[in-house]
Order: structure tokens, then C-alpha cells, then sequence
């Protein structure tokens, strides 16, 4: 029994065995007794995860491949947990316990399985695995690129990036369009920050959807008092801010309030 391929699904299998090794080999295991695989498809990446000395979990939304992973991965039947990770409550699993989440992500939600790592960063000391190539470069990318944004800020803030190696079209089937990006983001010791940390989450988002514009004019909705907005952190554009100058910004606005 092979998996037919679901478009819906945004499901590009990865057929190279040497690039699956290489991405469960991306984990660390520091921290975590527990992987969660998001999206395994037929197991070419779960079978490496399996050889690991970690437990490791599958989710997967297709029920195909479920049946296939079931009747192929005996001992890993009891853990595969046919939800949509992003509305499953994973605590149902993990019980607050920590643990590593890795994948080759569907494209079409890879962003958002980012913005749930992020709300559950309190359990998830690392996170390994596949995005579209521009995806990838995005969360990794520094202040004064064309492609820092909401999402370089907001992982960066928690956790520190390494953008891995490129993936070509030609290892899946069948081949998606454009290039794949490996990357591995590790927890920061000090991932809790000096300020509201949901007021970050704001004030980045706010910033960035008028990313030409200056902090003075993309943050008006704020209401901030005009000795503030003489500050001159405000004469900047969002992406020439680094992490840490969109935490200080944020400890001026909470004060401000």
C-alpha cells in the first residue's frame, strides 16, 4: 500500500532517505525525553526518529496515512494521533511534560505550526524541520533584510535560529515548485522577557504591517504620549530593529500606558 498524495493537504512526500536521516539527525535530544512528528506521511523521516532514545509521537490529519503508518510501524501504533495539530490540544499526550517537535511541514500552514510553538514554549525546548526555502529564511533572517518580519522577530525572541541546509524540488514526490529550507530553533536559557510578552506580540505585528512606514506613523493606534514618540527609537522603520530594541520598545510603551 503506497499514500496517494493530497494537494488539499499541501502533501509533498520526501522519497530521500539520506535527507531524512539528516533531518532527524538535526535533533539534539537535550531537554526532551518525548518527539512529536508533525505530517509523517509514510515514515521516511519516522523510521530515523524511531532508532532515537526518545519516545517518539506522529499527528497526522490523513487518515490514509494513518492506516499505512499503523499497518507498517507496529510498535509506533499506540502513538499515532490522528488530529490536526493545530487544533489538538497536545496536552492530552504530553501532560505539561517537555518535548522536541520535527517535520517535513505542509507548506500552506507552516507559519501557523510556528505561531503554535511559540504559544507552547514553555514545553518545547527545540524544534526541527522543513519549510519552503523562503519560509525558512524568513524565521532565521536578521534586522535589515527585505525578508525580516513578524516572524524573525516573534521566534527570535524565544528562540535561537539556525538555518540548516536546502532541499531541492526533486527529493519528493511529487516535486513541489520551489526549494525547502532544514532549520533547528533551541529554546533561549532566558526565554522569558523583559516586558509584556503578549504586548510584544503586538507590537510587532502592528509594526510590520506597515513596514515602510516609521514607528511614529505604524504605531498611531497605540495612542502614545508625544514625549514618547520623541524618542528616537520612533524615526526607525520595524526592520531595522533587532530583537531585543522591539523589547525595549515594548518596556516604553508599557510604561507609557
Amino acid at each position: 500500500m503506497t499514500v496517494r498524495a493530497k494537494k488539499h493537504l499541501g502533501q509533498h512526500f520526501l522519497i530521500d532517505e539520506g535527507i531524512a536521516e539528516k533531518i532527524a539527525d538535526s535533533l539534539t535530544l537535550n531537554g526532551y525525553k518525548s518527539v512529536l512528528e508533525i505530517g509523517p506521511g509514510m515514515g521516511v523521516l519516522t523510521k530515523y526518529l524511531l532508532k532515537k532514545d526518545v519516545t517518539t509521537y506522529v499527528i497526522e490529519i490523513d487518515s490514509e496515512s494513518v492506516e499505512y503508518l499503523k499497518a507498517n510501524f507496529l510498535n509506533l501504533g499506540p502513538r499515532v494521533i490522528e488530529k490536526d495539530f493545530l487544533k489538538y490540544d497536545l496536552n492530552e499526550v504530553f501532560k505539561k511534560e517537555p518535548f522536541a517537535i520535527i517535520g517535513n511541514f505542509p507548506y500552506n500552514i507552516s507559519t501557523q505550526i510556528v505561531f503554535k510553538l511559540l504559544e507552547m514554549r514553555d514545553q518545547i525546548p527545540e524544534f526541527s524541520g522543513m519549510f519552503q526555502k523562503e519560509v525558512a529564511q524568513r524565521i532565521c533572517s536578521k534586522e535589515g533584510s527585505k525578508v525580516y518580519g513578524i516572524l524573525s522577530v516573534l521566534t527570535q525572541a524565544f528562540y535561537t535560529a539556525e538555518y540548516l541546509f536546502t532541499v531541492p524540488p526533486t527529493v519528493f514526490n511529487p516535486p513541489p515548485k520551489v526549494d525547502s529550507g532544514v532549520l533547528r530553533l533551541t529554546r533561549k536559557e532566558n526565554y522569558n522577557l523583559d516586558c509584556d510578552e503578549s504586548l510584544l506580540f503586538k507590537v510587532v505585528k502592528t509594526a510590520f504591517q506597515q513596514r515602510r512606514k516609521t514607528l511614529r506613523n505604524s504605531l498611531k493606534t497605540f495612542n502614545l504620549s508625544e514625549n514618547l514618540r520623541e524618542d528616537v527609537i520612533f524615526d526607525k522603520r520595524p526592520e531595522q530593529l533587532n530583537v531585543q530594541e522591539f523589547i525595549s520598545l515594548t518596556q516604553l510603551i508599557q510604561k507609557d500606558a
